[in-house]
């Protein structure tokens, strides 16, 4: 079956982030993130140092579901698709939106290929189904962008 997703840009200024996983595709997740709001925490057993030099907050134990407490947003960004289920159904019990990086098909919500300059943002999605894709039309309107 095939899943569409509707374009939209949500204000997250005033929302925290919760990012479970330290490795890194937390990092590439983290550092897109950190374009639109400062208010992340990262909780993993181990965080890579990368993540910890961006300033987030970062929580160094393992998965429990009391990690949820005052999120609005959850990103599961583990290397264990089974554990990313679980964070997934435990967030969605306190109706929280959550992004499971390895299952696009059950995902509230994707990360779309972002160009920001100034006030203007373009974001370019696939659906989840070629990333690759989606990466290289957002560098080819980076282009169009960089070259007016």
């Amino acid at each position: 079956m095939t899943r569409f997703y509707l374009p939209l840009f949500l204000d997250i200024s005033d929302k925290r982030i919760l990012i479970v996983g330290g490795g890194k595709v937390a990092l590439t997740k983290t550092k897109s993130i950190l374009q639109f709001t400062d208010r992340v925490t990262v909780i993993a057993p181990q965080i890579l140092p990368e993540i910890r030099d961006l300033g987030v907050i970062c929580i160094e134990q393992t998965y429990t579901p009391t990690v949820f407490t005052d999120k609005d947003i959850v990103y599961a960004c583990t290397d264990d698709s089974y554990l990313n289920q679980c964070i997934r159904q435990d967030a969605h019990h306190r109706h929280l939106l959550v992004n499971t990086v390895d299952d696009p098909t059950h995902c509230d919500f994707i990360s779309p290929a972002i160009y920001q300059s100034g006030a203007m943002t373009v974001a370019v999605s696939s659906g989840g189904t070629d990333i690759r894709q989606a990466i290289t039309w957002r560098n080819r309107i980076k282009d169009v962008f960089e070259n007016v």
